[in-house]
């Protein structure tokens, strides 16, 4: 008997309607999965997909452009700005 390499130590427990299950048998059982195996991936896929949509910037050209020239004008800092970066500096201190 072959030892697991990582204990599933986590669980997930959901309630649902009859007809929802059956049909997340069927779509595993069409795929040769077990339910767990097919919720699991198919809520994984789903994760992933929209952490990328949350984390991820597309842009056309002209606003790529745009972000871009920004990125690289130079900044300069109004006087508020700086008394406050100074005032920053002087009150925190970093570890």
């Amino acid at each position: 008997m072959k030892a697991p390499t990582q204990a599933n130590k986590e669980r997930i427990n959901i309630r649902l309607e009859s007809s929802v299950k059956t049909l997340l048998e069927r779509a595993a059982g069409l795929e040769g999965k077990t339910v767990s195996k097919f919720v699991l991936h198919s809520a994984l896929e789903q994760a992933k997909k929209t952490v990328h949509e949350h984390e991820a910037m597309a842009l056309n050209a002209q606003n790529s452009k745009t972000f871009f020239n920004a990125l690289a004008a130079t900044v300069s800092f109004n006087s508020k700005l700086t008394d406050a970066l100074e005032e920053h500096s002087q009150r925190v201190v970093s570890k």
